[in-house]
């Protein structure tokens, strides 16, 4: 069982670079916790001695005198902000604010509907297709993919599976058809509403290798249940060879076709 601060988390497995920040967070949170369950135990012990009918026959209107639960709430107030201040919001500000260019990382379109999720990856142009609503058939084409559209005819769409390069920045554009979904990576420490008419971006750094489960932690309808995925964190050659082996035939034709062309 992981252990964080001296504390027995049972968390999964930490797979992203800032999962640490977050557990060192939970664990904080929780050593609050234990301390206020601990000190409000021993006072609520020590008023039901202190005050019990044998030593106060008579009640006292006057109330208490002293002001040891007031020093006690500000404390409390106290480390509550500096949880806030010194560690919630700056990983908050981090995660939010500072994403980095595209460029540099691993753009993936993830688009939520009762009940899967549909992946989606822009071929070797780095450009994604154009989609629209007209095109969206079930089944053949749920993003509405624009097969005229060129920049489209490289593209990569999977139906409730996601590959990752480790070690490399990934950038997440949640979107959903239809209600509101909760992406779930509990590995990578991220969870993130999907919310209908928003593109939602999301970022992080997968650190490990592995194979994990997506999960939907909104509940989104009677089959709910049904709406889970897997996400695979491999090598960048590895990932390479799955967009390769994963590509339209159309498109991985293409240059091979134009290259014979060129040698007649």
């Amino acid at each position: 069982m992981q252990k964080v601060y001296g504390l027995p988390m049972n968390l999964p497995e930490a797979a992203s670079a800032h999962a640490a920040q977050l557990d060192n967070l939970t664990a904080l949170v929780h050593w609050l916790m234990i301390v206020l369950f601990v000190g409000w135990g021993i006072f609520f012990v020590y008023c039901l001695v202190r005050f019990r009918k044998g030593r106060n026959p008579v009640a006292s209107h006057g109330g208490a005198k002293a002001h040891f639960s007031t020093y006690g709430e500000a404390g409390v107030a106290l480390v509550e902000v500096i949880l806030l201040v010194v560690f919630a919001v700056p990983i908050w500000a981090k995660r939010v604010g500072a994403i980095p260019p595209e460029s540099s990382a691993t753009v993936v379109r993830v688009v939520a509907e009762q009940f899967a999720w549909n992946v989606h990856y822009a071929g070797k142009d780095g450009v994604f297709g154009r989609t629209d609503a007209s095109f969206v058939a079930q089944g053949t084409n749920p993003l509405g993919l624009d097969s005229s559209d060129p920049a489209g005819k490289d593209d990569v769409v999977m139906l409730n599976e996601m590959h990752l390069p480790v070690n490399k920045p990934v950038i997440i554009k949640l979107a959903t058809k239809d209600v509101i979904h909760s992406l779930n990576l509990p590995q990578m420490r991220v969870k993130q509403d999907a919310i209908p008419g928003q593109v939602i971006p999301i970022w992080f750094v997968p650190v490990k290798t592995g194979q994990w489960d997506i999960a939907c932690a909104q509940l989104c309808g009677l089959s709910h249940y049904r709406m889970r995925g897997s996400y695979t964190v491999e090598s960048q050659a590895d990932f390479d060879k799955w967009m390769a082996d994963n590509a339209p035939k159309t498109a991985a034709a293409a240059p091979a076709a134009a290259a014979a062309a060129a040698t007649k």
